[in-house]
């Protein structure tokens, strides 16, 4: 069953940096705006390691 958005969300504040990533690359069905509301929960110091795991980098 997939994950209701309020339950991916709560997922990803709650987490850890590592944790955030894996969570923000392994999401399905989210829309744009529900991806840029994640966003808002990650730490802007750390977004070039975001960056790089959603690039495969």
């Amino acid at each position: 069953m997939e994950k209701k958005f309020e339950d991916v969300k709560e997922e990803f504040i709650n987490a850890s940096l590592d944790e955030k990533i894996k969570i923000y690359t392994s999401a399905q069905g989210l829309t744009v705006d529900q991806f840029k509301e994640l966003l808002s929960y990650y730490p802007i110091k750390h977004l070039d390691r975001l960056e790089a795991a959603v690039n495969g980098i």
